[in-house]
């Protein structure tokens, strides 16, 4: 399948510069006014970042709400199976040799030819994997069965039996041929899938996360199944290929009935096992630089953003709107004070800050419209009147709390030092000597002095080493030598990824669109409800609600996987090789991935983030160890009583920290950013208060204020001060006042090209098995060249004399040919 077969996600809810389409009149100030409402006073949310949510939270979202009734169809397989096999025993009650035999039995009953008979016994393995609820008491004792016959489980080779299986169902070319044909796909459509793909993630991600009182031999199968995983030992792939295949068969309508949540969930969890997660990817990259003998890390990012404390959000627009009416009916009343509990810490009074009112929910027009100098009529009224008196004192339990210092050490980059030495030289001298930055002869004291302070800061990337290391085997290709390539996880994954890289990026990227919930849902946009729709759809409101809860929360599980699951590529292959970081990345950027992210913050981002659409009720392992209660409208409205949705948090900073990777240090992405007018759909977002999410989001504005104009930056002091406080200095980078930005044409194709151009190099010289063909030196000797061993085909020598018949016999030979001048 090629790539062009595949349809690039387009972006069609925003307009040329970027922003959705708005109601107009009162649907946009109703709008504005629900949002300001649900933010005013928003609280501190105690989120912890990390790989994943808690492993009751993990397992609960494997399951869709309707696949509820099929529990008991897995206890009723299992103990009709175990009933004539243990006569009367429980399965707590046999010893591990038992446990085992009958493990045994389970899978040498896997290998029957007949369809359903498989089906049933998969479900009894399902049943132990979910840790044979029926015969325990509490969720802990649950949770305890299911991970000790899960590492049963594995030692008798069920995962590979499941792996065999899995196969013959994609390769299933009646499932497939006739659920294109249907006209609405079930759950029914999927059953066989999704049990195996059940059993497979419970075996994953139990065996995936630590705890302390694992028993030796447990210790030694998650390394070895961790190995195994990793591994190109699935038909030449590792096991994560086999998904990626599913996703892309999905996406191009050749297999609509693949339960893609599912699919997406174990693909996620597969990637986070044998790759690593954030932790482990810190302590990669400090081994790395170890080994190339650089300083290390100036801090420990995750420990410092975990110390991070939230910030205020900006005034919402409500004031803006507010004042608009009055100056509409003629009022010139003195504007009203707005909360200064700000991002800004210091809290200052100017009198140019304007409130921060202005949201940036402007229209287009009016952002751009006037001088850049030009007073605004608003801000006009404020210069004009005397300054405010200054606001009471605040109770002592109140007063801010000034930092002690910066949150992160500054850095510097070489390239920053050679730029700097070559505007003073030009300045002082009127020559310039290069990339030279020892050589200070004729620099004034001051310089001398800014010179040290920055290369106290300097900070030599991993990557800049690849790129120079890169740079070198490309110009000495003889001198230098075959590279050694250390076969790790994530290399073997970029190899088996890299012929159908871009299908897979454009297959997520689809998904991700049609899980968004700012996607309208469009008669062509692939169904991703396949594995969560009933076969017979409700009939009472009751049934209604619970299916709408259960789509959406599908939909969040879908959105929380792909941005995990992108997000730990992109860092696992920066680590690995910066230029396998950048194919995938270019390959997202040309996929619309910047609008696609841009689209989905365009929301009410506090109402997706405190979003219900759950029933705890019904989730797993609460809902086979309790009674169930009787559901009514209210307790399906009422929801949960966290403060916030953990998932949708989670992803929420997953694709903001995927948008800064992609744009950082990227001019032409950053343009991007300000062309898609991305500031006030980041600025909104500030309005949750964790601190991790908004340290992304000021990320993202700081590269791009230079951009935005002065009148912007003097309309958003209180976001500048946070930026300023939160996000890491460069000490030359001239964020905030944009001085060098005519020095930069934008050439978006032109950057692209050049990166592209480096990539194909790298793969080339790399992994092209006919590389270096023109140095490949020529044997001349007649007798040397007869002599080597050919390999040819084991029935060769059936078919001998057919072949010396028709390539040498019946071949004329135009020996005057030799004769003749070339």
């Amino acid at each position: 399948m090629q790539a062009e077969d595949m349809e690039v996600p387009f972006i069609n809810n925003l307009n040329d510069n970027g922003d959705r389409q708005r109601p107009k009149g009162k649907d946009v100030f109703k709008d504005q006014q629900k949002e300001s409402e649900s933010s005013m006073e928003s609280p501190n949310l105690e989120f912890e970042y990390g790989d994943t949510d808690t492993l009751t939270a993990e397992l609960s979202e494997l399951y869709s709400y309707t696949e509820e009734p099929e529990f008991a169809l897995n206890r009723d397989y299992f103990e009709e199976d175990f009933r004539s096999h243990a006569r009367g025993r429980r399965w707590i009650e046999l010893t591990v040799e038992e446990q085992r035999a009958y493990v045994m039995r389970l899978l040498d009953a896997l290998e029957v030819t007949d369809r359903d008979k498989r089906l049933k016994v998969a479900r009894a393995i399902l049943y132990l994997a979910q840790g044979v609820f029926d015969e325990c008491d509490t969720e802990v004792d649950v949770l305890h069965w299911s991970r000790h016959n899960v590492f049963l489980l594995y030692d008798m080779g069920i995962f590979t039996a499941l792996l065999e299986l899995l196969s013959m169902e994609i390769d299933n070319s009646q499932a497939c041929s006739s659920a294109v044909r249907k006209p609405a796909i079930s759950l029914a459509d999927s059953t066989e899938l999704r049990v195996l793909l059940s059993i497979m993630y419970l075996i994953v991600e139990t065996i995936r996360v630590q705890t302390e009182d694992d028993r030796p031999e447990w210790i030694a199968a998650r390394e070895a199944f961790k190995s195994e995983l990793g591994s190109p030992l699935y038909n030449g792939e590792p096991f994560a290929m086999l998904l990626f295949t599913m996703v892309t068969k999905f996406c191009s309508m050749n297999a609509p009935h693949f339960p893609m949540k599912k699919v997406l969930l174990l693909l996620w969890k597969t990637i986070l096992f044998t790759l690593g997660g954030f932790e482990e990817l810190q302590e990669m990259k400090e081994r790395g630089r170890e080994r190339l003998n650089l300083p290390p890390l100036p801090e420990d990012s995750i420990k410092v953003v975990r110390a991070m404390r939230a910030a205020s959000p900006p005034a919402s627009a409500m004031e803006l709107i507010e004042q608009q009416q009055q100056q509409k009916r003629g009022r010139r009343s003195r504007r009203p004070l707005v909360k200064q509990d700000s991002l800004d810490t210091y809290n200052e009074r100017d009198p140019f800050k304007n409130d921060d009112a202005r949201d940036e929910e402007e229209d287009p027009e009016d952002a751009d419209s006037g001088i850049e100098g030009e007073v605004d009529p608003l801000d006009r009224d404020v210069i004009i009147q005397p300054p405010p008196p200054p606001p009471p004192l605040r109770p002592p339990t109140e007063r801010v709390n000034f930092p002690k210092g910066l949150p992160w050490a500054p850095k510097v980059r070489e390239k920053d030092i050679e730029h700097f030495l070559e505007t003073s030289r030009n300045k002082f001298i009127g020559f310039t000597l290069g990339n030279d930055t020892e050589t200070l002869v004729g620099l004034p004291r001051p310089i001398h002095e800014s010179v040290k302070t920055l290369k106290q800061h300097k900070y030599v990337s991993i990557a800049e080493i690849q790129i120079k290391r890169e740079e070198e085997l490309q110009q000495c290709p003889l001198t230098l030598g075959e590279e050694e390539v250390e076969e790790t996880p994530a290399e073997i994954l970029y190899l088996g990824m890299l012929p159908n890289l871009s299908q897979y990026v454009i297959a997520l990227l689809k998904l991700l669109l049609a899980a968004a919930p700012t996607s309208k849902a469009k008669t062509d946009s692939i169904n991703i409800l396949a594995d969560v729709l009933p076969e017979e759809m409700p009939i009472t409101v009751l049934q209604s609600m619970k299916l709408g809860i259960d789509v959406n929360r599908h939909k969040e599980i879908i959105v929380k996987a792909i941005s995990a699951l992108l997000l730990l590529l992109l860092k696992h292959f920066k680590l690995n090789h910066i230029y396998q970081f950048e194919i995938v990345s270019q390959h997202l950027v040309f996929a619309n991935c910047i609008p696609l992210i841009l689209k989905f913050f365009n929301q009410n981002i506090m109402s997706y983030i405190s979003a219900k659409n759950s029933i705890c009720v019904l989730d797993f392992p609460h809902c086979v160890v309790h009674e169930m209660p009787e559901l009514t409208a209210e307790s399906l409205e009422g929801g949960d009583n966290n403060q916030f949705c953990w998932r949708n948090l989670f992803s929420c900073i997953n694709l903001l920290r995927i948008l800064n990777k992609l744009t950082k240090w990227k001019h032409s992405r950053t343009m991007m950013l300000v062309v898609f007018k991305s500031a006030p759909i980041l600025k909104r977002a500030l309005k949750v208060k964790q601190a991790m999410m908004q340290l992304y989001v000021l990320k993202l504005l700081k590269i791009q204020t230079k951009y935005l104009g002065r009148q912007w930056r003097k309309s958003n002091m209180k976001t500048m001060s946070a930026i300023y406080q939160k996000v890491r200095h460069r000490l030359n980078d001239d964020w905030a006042y944009g001085n060098d930005i005519d020095a930069r044409p934008w050439d978006f194709q032109a950057e692209e090209c050049a990166l592209r151009e480096s990539i194909e190099k790298f793969n080339s010289r790399r992994y092209d098995k006919n590389k270096n063909g023109d140095f490949t030196p020529v044997d001349n000797c007649l007798q040397s060249v007869l002599g080597q061993r050919v390999e040819l085909p084991e029935d060769f020598h059936y078919s001998y004399e057919m072949w010396l018949e028709r390539e040498v016999f019946s071949q004329p030979i135009q020996w005057e040919g030799l004769l003749q001048n070339p």
